[in-house]
């Protein structure tokens, strides 16, 4: 089976369109899920009233808007796995490009704290809770970096972390431009979650690919 390359790895055919329907799958119910949390107030009265068609009616909305977030999730899942590639190619050097990954965290958190106190603070008010958001991606991002460290190896620490703050981020602007809260909230938890599984699962999928390939028949057949 014609592998796919992804950055430095490659994965199958058949794997590629299960992490694509797995990620599209979650993306939607995380959505979901998100949505009738932060909009509880607005329909907490169709489950109070039992009103199945309302309820379901919303669901099907979240779940179609989820499915777009998914599908932003992976490209900017593929997206950064080519300029991974790239970065790697130009620097050559794994420790001068996360050099270069780690400077680019720390200016895009201060500009994502900074630009958005500017524009959309209200006179007098505070910056801590602008800071508090930098800081818990930057904390999901860690956590979820650490734990791909430990499924693959150590370099894999700062290239995670690159992704799941930076790209999450960049996948965020269209909520932060509009800068509802409920659209913040119902855009970014979907993103983190699609975006986590994606970095965590590839590894389990490219040893797949692998093991595939070498008990293919076609490949037996080659040798």
């Amino acid at each position: 089976m014609e592998n796919e390359q992804l950055g430095d790895y490659s994965v199958n055919s058949r794997n590629w369109v299960r992490l694509f329907l797995s990620t599209l799958l979650l993306g939607g119910v995380s959505t979901a899920i998100t949505g009738f949390i932060v909009r509880w107030d607005k329909y907490e009265s169709l489950f109070f009233s039992i009103d199945i068609l309302g309820i379901l009616s919303v669901l099907l909305l979240l779940f179609g808007v989820g499915l777009i977030f998914s599908i932003i999730s992976q490209m900017g899942f593929f997206a950064y796995l080519t300029i991974h590639r790239f970065g790697l190619g130009i620097f050559r050097s794994v420790s001068l490009w996360n050099a270069v990954q780690i400077i680019l965290i720390v200016f895009v958190l201060f500009d994502l704290v900074y630009f958005r106190y500017r524009f959309f603070a209200q006179p007098g008010e505070s910056f801590v809770p602008y800071v508090l958001v930098a800081i818990s991606m930057l904390m999901i991002g860690i956590a979820v970096a650490y734990i791909r460290r430990v499924k693959t190896n150590n370099e894999a620490f700062v290239p995670a972390l690159f992704f799941m703050t930076v790209v999450t981020i960049i996948e965020w602007v269209p909520a932060l431009q509009i800068n509802d809260r409920n659209w913040l909230y119902l855009m970014l938890f979907p993103l983190l979650i699609c975006n986590a599984y994606q970095l965590l699962v590839l590894p389990k999928l490219i040893a797949d690919s692998h093991k595939g390939s070498k008990t293919s028949p076609q490949v037996k057949k080659l040798k």
